[in-house]
This record gives C-alpha cells, structure tokens and sequence, in this order.
C-alpha cells in the first residue's frame, strides 16, 4: 500500500474516498487524538479530504483543517499546534489524474516503516476503533500555518544584499516561496503561480525537460537565479544565471559542503553521485548512506551527527529546521547562498561531476530475481566492497554500480557512475554481467 512517499495512484483506482476514509479510521485507532490535514491543489483533494477527516473524527481524533497548504508547511504544524500527526492529500510531482496521501509525525518526519505497517494492517484486517455516538472528534480551520512557516524561515536564512529571483510555482501549492523570499528582500516574479490541479502551465515533475520556460525567462532577464517547485513544494530544484538547469546532484553537493564541516555527516541514499562524496571530503565531512526515500533520510539525519540530508530527487531536509523536506526553505538557503558566494553558475562550476548511467530492465518475478543478485554480488566481490541496504551497491575502483528493483514496475533498476567515460562503461558492463548470470 504505502511507497517510499506514502500512498500514490489514479483517483478512482488506487487511490479513493474508500481509502481515504479507512486510513483516516486506521490513524485515529492508532491512537492519534489530535491531527493535522492539509491538501494540494488537486480539486480531487477536496473529495479524499472530507473521506479522510471523516474517518479520523468517527474514530475519535480532533482534526486541525488547514485546507491547501504546502506539505512542509502541514508537516511543520504538527509539532507547532500540538498535534500527534499529520496528513497530506498529495501525489507531489505525480500528473493531475493521480492523489495520494502522506502521513507525518510531531517530529516533522513521515511516518516510518513500522508506523506504516500498523496502518496497513488495521486497513487490510477492518479492525478500527469506532467511537460512540457521542465520542466522535471534532473539526476545525486553522489559517496561521503558512505565516509561522515564513516567520521560521525567516528567522533562518539572512540576507544582505538579496538577489533577484524566479520562482515557477507549477500552478502548485508553493507560493509561500514567492512570499517569504520578497519578505527577506528579493526581487521576486513568478511563473505559473495561478492554482490549478491540472497543472496547466507545465508537468508537476520539475525537470530540466519541463522547466523550458523559466530557463528561458532567467536567460532573457536580469534574474540572478530560477527556483521551481512540484506539485505539494516539497521538492525545490534550480536554474542557474545563464538559464541552465542546474543538475540535481550537484544542487545536492553545493547545499552539503555548506553544511557540513569536519567530521560532520550528510544523509543520502545509495543512489547519490560522487560528487557528493568529492564535495564532503574537500570539507572533511562523509556520508551516511541510507536506502532509498526521504523518511529513511530523515530517519538518519536525527542523528547528532547529520548536519544535513538529500535526495537527488529534490529533496533537502536540513534537521535543526525540520525533518520533513522542505521547498520553500531549499530555495531561501540557495538564494542565501548565492548572495554570499557569488554567482550560481560560478558554483556550479566548482563541483567536479562525472558520467553516470541508467537503465531499466524489465523483469518478472524481480524481488526473487534481486535475491540471487545479491547472492551472486556477495559470492564475487570482497567484503566491503558490496552494500546490500538497497538493492545492490557494488564498489569499484574508479566507480560504483547499484541494481534495485522498482517500488511500482516490474523492473530493475541499474545506475553505473564513474570517474571517466571509459571507466563507466565498463562498470555498466560488469553490472550487466552480474545481472545476466542471474537472471
């Protein structure tokens, strides 16, 4: 049921009010007495909403509206309003016909696997704990989240002499970004900033091949830099000076030799690039690998030594703010960042990158097939070389290469990075191999 982000599918197939209102039941049973919902701009949210707060208040819980917001901003209001937990209606960058439904906790971090676990059970069993005629919960709106979520990072990024912006909201539930960076002294136009779940303007997924636009715009213009959000703002990605699209592992190593110092860590899954590991190690920092999604980033950056986690999908959480990644805050500590250091391209210059390579193999019966690879892995490559937290990770000499098997197709995954072009080649070469003596 639930992903590496919770529930996500096509309204009416996967995802329905029946849903909805079974896990708002299984929430509440769980014990959660008081809850914070939120929604994205899909008009689908509004049906999934009422199912969901439904559910919660039939069993009990006293439920916090906050209505459209960002997913930070709801993550974050769980801890601010006393709440226990936390709900998102969202399919974040996922296209218009799909919603789903994320859950968090008072800390700011989704709920993790066990949390999940229990709420799948409780569904798929129809065991919930349905309050008398006279226990039900009560609901009501709350409007002040989005203003304490900008006074938050406000009170965490400062800026001196504050660069123009361009933020392309996607027609998303962003524009506390537009909002907080004109607080903080920007320059700021927006792109798409008008709601709308169809996501007229472009895809929800902001990608180098979607953002076409704001490329453009920071081109022609005197913008400093282009900030874009998806769908729910909690990913943030970025266009450089010149209107290059800035790649996301290399948003990812500049926001990590930031934060990190000497014998600090950085949270990121197994499949992060080397440039991350080069940008650390120029600060005497390292990281800390974990598997794939960012609850299990959150979950390692609690520790005291993880000044930061990442995915290259897009997501930041900066910890002594708040465990959930959060878009909003991604793009106030890149606009701080370039008016302390200089131009973003210039940046982006200084983070070395190499070739990386990925491929999708269609399979069947993939959870057994990647047992025998990890099996095979262990047989041929020397202690410490392989990493089974994810799939496969196999170290080489001048490269790595990791085989996982896809959360919602029938396939495997294989990414192959290098130092060279020569050297990836053949590391993706000696992962096919692995992968057909296997199969």
């Amino acid at each position: 049921m639930f992903g590496t982000s919770g529930i996500r599918g096509p309204v009416g197939e996967t995802v329905t009010a029946d849903l909805a209102l079974a896990v708002g039941r299984a929430v509440a049973s769980e014990g959660h007495e008081r809850v914070v919902v939120g929604r994205d701009v899909r008009d689908s949210g509004i049906v999934l909403s009422d199912a969901l707060t439904a559910g919660l208040r039939e069993c009990g819980a006293d439920v916090i509206d906050l209505g459209v917001e960002a997913t930070p901003t709801v993550a974050r209001a769980v801890g601010w309003l006393e709440a226990d937990a936390g709900v998102v209606l969202t399919a974040s960058h996922n296209p218009p016909a799909d919603n789903g439904i994320k859950l968090w906790t008072r800390s700011g971090k989704a709920f993790g696997p066990s949390q999940r676990e229990a709420i799948t059970v409780r569904i798929d069993r129809d065991v919930f704990s349905l309050a008398s005629w006279d226990g039900h919960g009560v609901s009501r709106r709350h409007d002040g989240a989005r203003e304490r979520h900008a006074e938050a990072i406000q009170a965490a990024v400062s800026l001196e002499d504050p660069p123009s912006v361009i933020v392309d909201l996607g027609n998303g539930a962003g524009r506390l970004t537009a909002d907080v960076l004109t607080q903080l002294g920007c320059r700021v136009r927006t792109l798409n900033g008008q709601p709308d779940g169809s996501f007229p303007g472009r895809p929800s997924e902001p990608e180098a091949e979607t953002l076409e636009t704001l490329m453009a715009t920071v081109a022609a213009t005197d913008a400093d830099l282009g900030i874009a959000h998806d769908g729910d703002a909690d990913r943030m990605v970025a266009v450089d000076e010149t209107g290059a699209f800035v790649p996301k592992d290399v948003l990812f190593a500049l926001f990590a030799r930031e934060a990190a110092g000497e014998g600090d860590r950085v949270a990121a899954p197994v499949d992060t690039s080397l440039s991350v590991d080069d940008a650390l190690a120029h600060v005497g920092a390292s990281l800390t690998k974990t598997p794939v999604g960012d609850v299990y980033v959150a979950e390692a950056a609690t520790r005291d030594d993880v000044v930061f986690g990442g995915e290259p999908s897009g997501a930041w959480i900066w910890p002594e703010e708040t465990l959930c990644p959060d878009g909003p805050l991604a793009a106030a500590k890149l606009v701080a960042l370039v008016a302390r250091r200089g131009p973003l391209s210039a940046l982006v210059g200084s983070v070395e990158t190499y070739p990386i390579r990925r491929e999708s193999i269609e399979v069947e019966g993939k959870a057994e097939l990647m047992d025998r690879v990890r099996e095979s892995a262990l047989e041929r490559y020397a202690d410490g070389d392989v990493d089974t937290l994810d799939g496969v990770r196999v170290e080489r000499e001048d490269g790595w290469f990791l085989m996982r098997a896809s959360g919602t197709q029938s396939l495997i995954r294989l990414t192959a990075e290098a130092r060279s072009d020569e050297a990836v080649m053949a590391v993706l070469e000696e992962a096919r191999g692995l992968f057909e003596a296997t199969r």
